[in-house]
């Protein structure tokens, strides 16, 4: 008994060092500006991979056109992923001489092993791009105007390789979209501090940018194109190695791109478990060892609860937990609430972490497994 309360103590105090930490990451993490007589000169070509998204094609790309940018400096890529709608109709239909459509399935022989469909996208506009800066996004996602302006601004000040940007959720209050919304608030924070503190790397394909020139000389997904998920992490890893230096965040409410969240509980867990299946499969070890300890920091919560029916002693146990639990993580949350101006959703945090601890346990485990339904497909 009382080396599993030790234990227990030891798992608390570890992991509100981890939460203080990544509060101190956050806010060592300066908020980028630029001047507002900076003139661009980067070549931006921004690549869009779609699916069945004639729902949100065009308000993608017309948030893109919309932007405070020079129009010779950039082109928008989009690639048609054997859609079965009108997504690629929708985009050819725009008009704009600086969008255009290409079909993946006109330059991909698929077999019955394939599934890096996205990243064979990605790789197809990074081929037929003429920017030496290239920002991918999803179809479903729209920019701030400044989108563009802040992250050539970031690319021609530090030079860096790749830039990993904010993404942000739309949230109409319901259960499922605030769960959401919180814990990708969660997501967003520990990026941008675990880029600075050096606890690993992170990144959302959603809202990334990365030098044509180092994608091309690390021979782009090469090597890790039998992973049907990892466009952006592992991508990252493979710029990491090259160029260790020079992956950088963006922290700027300008920068950021918004999406939707998913529409159900299973398209949720799916896309959790996708996100959730790459974990592990490149040599991060620091981020490795903290998603390890993490996820058992959550399980031991299961733990106590099925031994709180030989000995309620362990309810009181887990119960102490959970509330340093819940004191750490907001006090971790609120200046990324405040950043995404979203301060208001965190009334609902502490009620919801009932549902957050069988989450965390139930998409590791099925990520660690890395079966999952994903765009009517299913990958394994």
């Amino acid at each position: 008994m009382l080396l599993f309360i030790i234990i227990c103590c030891l798992f608390t105090f570890t992991y509100l060092a981890l939460m203080v930490a990544y509060s101190n990451g956050w806010r060592m993490q300066q908020e980028f500006v630029i001047a507002k007589d900076f003139a661009p000169l980067t070549n931006i070509s921004i690549i869009i991979p779609a699916r069945n998204e004639a729902a949100n094609i065009k308000a993608c790309i017309s948030s893109i056109l919309d932007q405070n940018y020079p129009v010779n400096l950039f082109e928008i890529i989009v690639i048609d992923d054997h859609s079965e709608d009108d997504t690629a109709a929708i985009v050819n239909a725009i008009g704009a001489p600086n969008v255009r459509c290409l079909k993946l399935a006109e330059h991909i022989n698929v077999n019955g092993r394939f599934v890096a469909y996205k990243k064979e996208a990605i790789a197809l506009g990074v081929k037929n791009s003429s920017g030496n800066l290239i920002i991918t996004t999803d179809a479903d996602c729209t920019a701030e105007p400044e989108w563009l302006r802040y992250i050539a601004a970031k690319y021609e000040k530090d030079k860096p390789v790749m830039i990993v940007a904010p993404v942000d959720y739309t949230c109409d209050n319901s259960l499922l979209q605030l769960f959401q919304s919180i814990d990708f608030m969660s997501m967003q924070g520990i990026t941008a501090a675990t880029s600075k503190l050096e606890l690993g790397n992170m990144s959302n394909g959603a809202n990334l940018a990365f030098n044509k020139a180092a994608f091309l000389s690390v021979n782009g997904y090469e090597g890790i194109d039998y992973l049907a998920s990892g466009d952006d992490y592992l991508l990252m890893m493979k710029l990491h190695q090259k160029y260790p230096e020079r992956i950088d965040y963006i922290k700027s409410r300008k920068a950021i791109v918004t999406t939707t969240p998913q529409e159900s509980w299973g398209a949720f867990f799916q896309q959790r478990v996708r996100w959730a299946s790459k974990s592990g499969k490149y040599n991060d070890r620091k981020l490795t060892v903290v998603l390890s300890f993490v996820y058992l920091f959550n399980l031991s919560f299961l733990i106590l609860l099925i031994a709180g029916f030989y000995n309620s002693f362990f309810w009181s146990i887990a119960l102490l937990m959970f509330a340093w639990k819940v004191l750490a993580e907001f006090f971790f949350l609120y200046p990324v609430a405040v950043f995404l101006k979203k301060t208001k959703q965190l009334f609902y945090f502490p009620f919801l972490q009932a549902l957050h601890i069988p989450y965390i346990i139930i998409a590791g485990l099925l990520g660690f497994a890395g079966v999952y339904k994903w765009k009517g497909r299913i990958t394994k």
